[in-house]
């Protein structure tokens, strides 16, 4: 069951630090229940917040294009920010996405920190499909994907072997908001967590919402909980086919909405039983708040994908009217590589003659000519990537990606009424 233990902190310190971080003192840890066999008791006003967050989010997935699946991982740029991003500078949309292209072309340039936010996208969007598509989740598998976000020092990969805490000092956990259990009680709790991940005896946000608590309220490791914190429930989501086609900004609503989360995280770290009243109210309180963020996630995934279906309408009007005025009467046949360009366009919008034959297998001329022809209708514009080198940019995109991730920055969702909370890119001048 859950429950606090007492605990001394000697202070290790002789100097160096603040004489107020040189303290010794009693703290107390937090050991959460189990998850495996829980039995919940949740009632029926938040099963039925629980009911119209999954009807949202299938809603979603029966009327959505394949696009929102592409641009979709985009969002996961904002989750890397929130650990990468270097004095309050987060990249945008347009760098990262170099970025990404310089995973396999050389691109001239480009910030440390839009590297890093690219390979952290791929790493987190990598790891949470296999671990989506395998039969059960294993604790290597966690712990694989941390090491991966963390790649030095080594002494901060793998799961912890020291006590660790949330806020206060960074020299003592005695202020601390939350002091999690002892390391020696952390590899039992991990492969608890894993179990349940692999099982579905609850809904598939009820067992998302638990899993990711559960994850955090442990903090199995030294560095980038939160990252993998995150992963957590896109993996439970998928694995429950939920979330098949595209990611579901859960977590930006959840970060939005800071003050809410903090306390469902508090409330679901209760002592007692877990059959008892006390922790089934602790439950139903952290389950409500994500089911809301869930509903919230998807009414946000439906306005991008209803903007983009919008685009590729502009899109196609642009293409028809430039031909007309060329004085060309047919239409581009739907295989040419200027259709399987657009096809792909909002997971790809920034692109090189190079990107285009490796991903849709067309030949270098073909390449160089849909992309021109592209340009010239205004589809795409030409940036510089080095020296006599140049990429095909789709700012409407990238704009499209922008507007979505400040509204959901936004205590309103809508930037219009309140500003973004956190850092984000500021929307092109036009």
């Amino acid at each position: 069951m859950g429950h606090f233990a007492a605990q001394h902190w000697e202070n290790p310190y002789d100097s160096g630090i603040p004489r107020a971080d040189r303290r010794s003192g009693e703290f107390r840890t937090f050991t959460p229940s189990v998850l495996t066999g829980m039995h919940l008791a949740i009632g029926p006003e938040v099963d039925a917040q629980v009911a119209a967050a999954e009807r949202a989010v299938r809603a979603l997935n029966r009327g959505a294009h394949r696009d929102l699946g592409l641009v979709s991982r985009f969002l996961l740029r904002s989750e890397a920010i929130a650990s990468s991003y270097i004095e309050g500078i987060a990249p945008s949309p347009r760098n990262v996405a170099l970025a990404e292209l310089a995973l396999d072309e050389d691109v001239r340039g480009l910030s440390e920190t839009a590297q890093q936010v690219a390979r952290n996208m791929t790493i987190v969007r990598d790891a949470s499909d296999a671990m989506a598509e395998n039969d059960t989740v294993t604790v290597n598998d966690l712990v694989a994907l941390q090491s991966s976000l963390i790649p030095d020092p080594p002494e901060l990969r793998g799961v912890r072997t020291t006590q660790n805490w949330i806020g206060g000092s960074r020299y003592h956990p005695l202020d601390a908001a939350h002091v999690p259990p002892p390391p020696e009680e952390v590899p039992a709790l991990l492969q608890d967590l894993v179990q349940y991940m692999s099982g579905a005896v609850h809904s598939p946000i009820i067992q998302a919402a638990l899993a990711h608590a559960q994850f955090e309220t442990i903090h199995p490791f030294p560095d980038g909980n939160g990252r993998v914190g995150r992963a957590v429930i896109h993996t439970v989501l998928t694995r429950r086919g939920l979330t098949a086609e595209a990611i579901l900004p859960v977590s930006l609503v959840l970060a939005t909405r800071q003050q809410e989360y903090i306390d469902g995280l508090d409330s679901f770290r209760v002592e007692g039983p877990a059959d008892s009243p006390q922790h089934s109210a602790a439950i139903e309180s952290w389950v409500l708040t994500f089911s809301n963020a869930v509903r919230v996630a998807a009414e946000q995934a439906t306005e991008l994908e209803t903007r983009l279906v919008t685009l590729r309408a502009e899109w196609q009007a642009m293409i028809s009217d430039a031909r007309q005025r060329e004085g060309k009467v047919r239409a581009t046949r739907r295989d040419s590589a200027l259709w399987t360009i657009l096809d792909s366009l909002p997971g790809t919008p920034v692109l090189t003659t190079t990107t285009v034959t490796r991903m849709h297998g067309v030949t270098t001329t073909a390449a160089q000519s849909a992309l021109a022809q592209l340009t010239e209708y205004g589809v795409l514009e030409t940036i510089s990537i080095g020296r006599a080198q140049r990429a095909y940019v789709s700012l409407d995109v990238l704009d499209l990606i922008t507007r979505s991730e400040r509204a959901m920055a936004s205590r309103a969702f809508d930037t219009a009424i309140s500003p973004p909370m956190r850092a984000v890119p500021a929307p092109r001048r036009m």
